[in-house]
């Protein structure tokens, strides 16, 4: 199964990735989903899509539990909002 993982603002250019397709062995966790980009693109992203101040959505819900995501869904990542 597939997920489509979405990069925001500053992370996107930090990781320099706009997205990337990512296939599940099956309903996975987002924290596994995390694993695996580290596994599949590199250490240093464990600490920038772990930092405290990191938003994650899933299918543009806002969450704040490891939840179960499913084929086709898509996760997507945001850095801090600043502005004025």
């Amino acid at each position: 199964m597939t997920v489509n993982i979405v990069f925001f603002a500053s992370l996107r250019e930090t990781l320099g990735v706009k997205s990337v397709d990512l296939s599940i062995p099956e309903p996975s966790k987002v924290s596994a989903v995390i694993a695996q980009l580290v596994a599949e693109h590199s250490p240093d992203w464990l600490e920038i899509l772990t930092a405290e101040n990191i938003r994650i959505a899933v299918n543009q819900d806002m969450i704040n539990d490891d939840i179960v995501v499913s084929d086709g869904d898509e996760v997507a990542f945001f850095p801090p909002v600043t502005g004025g």
